[in-house]
């Protein structure tokens, strides 16, 4: 147990030494035309050390929002109008998935054609089975980007034993422990694993999540671009490694929003009932229906 709090305790300071040096030395991460370079950044970004660095920043925030609260309501306000904003953009991506279904169906189904160009003098054609397949990168686009969004939204469908009838203190604390708990390990793990499956079908040779620096140092000059276009049906769509992009950005963007909800609900703890959904960026559906759903969800 004592070796467990002296590793713990150590490598919170060595996360304030990492995160200077890595300030101070950008070169040392940035500089990907040195494969050596390319390598630590892979390595040390899904790494403990990248844990302990947000963990240090997570914990100043708090300290210092805890002393000038007001501070910590402006990084809650940042953290969510980034969830908003990402999640409304990428919601555009439904619209453009319904109207390229449209025009593949209208293509094939009535000109007879099996191709489709855009562009202006130069143009990008590719087979019809190519956008048909390209929608599930829409569909993708929309859950991982629009998941935050909708956690800030209260969309997500809750799983009820006691919460609706507990007091507001209680709720609160459950609001508090729950994201710590549950979304910020979950994120964590899955930001792991899916940052070494996107850098699999980006570089070669591929790179596991079991290396260790010293191989990979040693392997760095081996190491080249080679992201992966290879699609699962004739003339399908050939960007895959975007979905791994994807899910990484969806890991990123709900650890950041676990975060930011830990703050709120203790902001909104500290300060009583006068500040429940204070600075809260509500969209109203203007349909008292789909609010009074939307309300039970």
């Amino acid at each position: 147990m004592l070796d467990a709090l002296i590793w713990l305790v150590s490598q919170i300071f060595l996360g304030f030494y990492n995160f200077a040096y890595a300030l101070t030395h950008p070169q040392e991460w940035l500089a990907w035309g040195d494969r050596t370079v390319l390598v630590k950044f892979i390595y040390y970004g899904a790494s403990e050390e990248f844990f302990f660095v947000v963990f240090d920043i997570v914990l100043v925030i708090l300290l210092v929002g805890l002393w000038r609260r007001k501070f910590l309501w402006g990084v809650v306000r940042g953290i969510e109008a980034f969830g908003n904003t990402t999640g409304r953009l990428a919601a555009w991506a439904g619209l453009i998935m319904v109207l390229q279904q449209i025009i593949v169906i209208f293509q094939q189904r009535i000109f007879l054609v099996s191709e489709l160009s855009f562009g202006f003098g130069s143009s990008f054609t590719r087979d019809l089975g190519w956008y048909s397949d390209e929608l599930k990168l829409y569909n993708s686009m929309i859950v991982a980007l629009c998941c935050a969004y909708t956690f800030i939204q209260g969309g997500h469908v809750r799983v009820d034993l006691f919460y609706a009838g507990a007091r507001r203190k209680t709720k609160k604390i459950v609001d508090i422990l729950g994201p710590l708990v549950f979304i910020a390990p979950v994120m964590t793990l899955i930001w792991m694993y899916g940052w070494f499956f996107m850098w699999r079908h980006l570089v070669t040779p591929k790179i596991s999540a079991s290396d260790r620096l010293e191989l990979l140092e040693r392997k760095a000059r081996l190491v080249k671009w080679n992201v992966e276009t290879i699609s699962f049906s004739p003339n399908g769509f050939d960007g895959y490694f975007l979905f791994k992009i994807l899910l990484v950005a969806f890991a990123g963007m709900m650890f950041l929003q676990a975060i930011g909800y830990f703050y709120r609900n203790l902001l909104e703890l500290i300060e009583g009932p006068e500040s429940d959904g204070k600075y809260h960026d509500q969209d109203q559906l203007g349909d008292e229906l789909a609010e009074t759903v939307a309300n039970i969800h």
